[in-house]
């Protein structure tokens, strides 16, 4: 299986990379700057240009059966008030030409990483957090994500979208608890090394196919 992978320069990304190149999956990125890819050994293609380029992603995802994107919305910072760096409609505006590309290669899977707090699950997270959606730049990327889900989901394509919780650099192995609905608790914190595994299993696995899940540690 070749596999387009978005967004690996980033932290999560940058994970999902090392996990797909331990497997046999060939492995395409497509980054704005080919020197934040450190040298790996393992099949993989590097490609420089923009995710919202229908010609480039063409050339990407040429050859591809599935696609995975770790892209987010990029701050200047952590600060919730910190200065976009990207577009605030850069989620959806890359999933428009994804999707378009894909239907015409005909790609099977779609994953993507989206969060928890997006869409219906706005009204389970802490108030404290709704309120930096509500009145900073965090909410800027929340609207582009559920912007995006809502055209993967009327896309026709198969997909499976992953809303994880609060993000965590731990390398410490954590058991993953999945919610498909609000009778799931999830708890508010969940590694990105956990998150990266997740995802790349979604790849090859039809369990959660169709489906936005919630995903955070086990205690």
């Amino acid at each position: 299986m070749r596999i387009l992978l978005l967004g690996a320069t980033g932290r999560l990304g940058n994970l999902i990379l090392d996990i797909l190149l331990e497997t046999e999956f060939e492995i395409c990125v497509l980054v704005r700057d080919k020197l934040k890819i450190n040298k790996r050994s393992g099949k993989l293609s590097i490609l420089e240009g923009d995710t919202t380029s229908e010609e480039t992603l063409k050339t990407a995802m040429m050859g591809c059966q599935a696609v995975v994107s770790a892209l987010n919305i990029s701050r200047t910072s952590d600060f919730p008030w910190a200065r976009l760096r990207t577009p605030s409609t850069f989620l959806s505006e890359t999933m428009g030409c994804v999707i378009k590309t894909a239907t015409h290669f005909s790609v099977k899977k779609i994953v993507i990483c989206s969060a928890w707090g997006v869409r219906e699950t706005k009204q389970d997270i802490p108030g404290w957090f709704k309120w930096l959606i509500n009145n900073s730049n965090i909410g800027v990327a929340y609207k582009d994500h559920e912007r995006q889900e809502n055209l993967l989901r009327n896309s026709g394509i198969n997909f499976t979208i992953v809303r994880p919780v609060g993000l965590i650099n731990s390398k410490k192995e954590q058991k993953i608890l999945v919610g498909m609905d609000n009778s799931t608790k999830p708890n508010l914190i969940i590694n990105r090394i956990s998150v990266a595994r997740f995802m790349v299993d979604q790849l090859t696995s039809n369990e959660f196919s169709g489906r936005a899940v919630t995903i955070s540690k086990v205690n």
